[in-house]
């Protein structure tokens, strides 16, 4: 998978699964902007650097368009183009649907919904000008597959990117870009290390424990594991692949039951 030439941007890259697919397109030679507004940015941008990665870093909030569009600007001082664009970032807090909020709904919609829609809106002119891209949306087996309960505004958002992933992906065929979505199961970062730790405050790593269990392969993934198949689906030799949807669970969702079976 040589990417080497190649212009990514992430988003959501300062941590967890952003971090690991920004790691693994850094080590196949893409050079990477990352699209954040954790305080933690500026860390993992001098992180990699140190190592001699071109990766740049530029501090976001992705649901605020005009910001975005101030972005490219900043983007196009380095860049004229970009040939991968991840739609990483996204957040999960659970509650039930009763005791739901309101604006914890709109946080949902405006982070892993709109933001995703934003950014590859002001991003598209640049990613066309490629004329060989790759657009790579992060959804979830949570909403399009399987669901836990307090999950309805995070489920929600990640299965309206399946729709969003296969609409893009029949309008941009022609100016060649690709456009595909990834089903994560459970990967170990600190988004799933904070649902656990709601589940249960005073023992969360039993909650990583159970979800393991529960798991054919008996482990959590890893942010690096996920960034492999992203690279994967930026790279050619994926090129005849788009409007596809592919599941990183570790075989979380193949068991029919808990009870059947030898």
């Amino acid at each position: 998978m040589n990417l080497e030439g190649k212009i990514a941007v992430v988003t959501g890259g300062a941590m967890g699964n952003g971090k690991g697919i920004v790691e693994a397109l850094l080590n196949y030679g893409a050079s990477v902007i990352i699209l954040d507004k954790a305080e933690s940015l500026t860390k993992t941008v001098n992180e990699f650097a140190a190592l001699n990665k071109k990766v740049l870093g530029i501090r976001v909030d992705i649901s605020e368009i005009t910001a975005l569009e101030e972005t490219v600007n900043i983007i196009k001082k380095y860049y004229d183009h970009i040939d991968i664009l991840v739609n990483n970032a996204g957040i999960c807090k659970l509650e039930t649907f009763e005791k739901m909020s309101l604006e914890l709904r709109d946080l949902h919609f405006d982070i892993n919904i709109k933001g995703t829609w934003n950014v590859t809106k002001v991003l598209l002119p640049m990613l066309r000008a490629s004329k060989k891209a790759s657009i790579i949306n992060l959804s979830s087996v949570t909403g399009e597959m399987v669901a836990d309960s307090g999950e309805v505004a995070y489920a929600t958002t990640k299965a309206a990117l399946i729709g969003f992933t296969k609409a893009l992906a029949r309008e941009e065929v022609d100016h060649g870009i690709r456009v595909n979505a990834i089903l994560p199961g459970y990967i170990r970062t600190p988004m799933v290390e904070g649902m656990a730790k709601e589940s249960n405050p005073s023992d969360p790593e039993s909650v990583i424990n159970g979800i393991a269990g529960a798991i054919p392969m008996k482990r959590l993934g890893t942010p690096l594991e996920l960034g492999e198949l992203a690279c994967f689906l930026a790279s050619d030799l994926s090129s005849y692949i788009t409007g596809t949807s592919i599941v990183i669970d570790g075989g979380s969702t193949l068991p029919e039951t808990m009870t059947v079976g030898v």
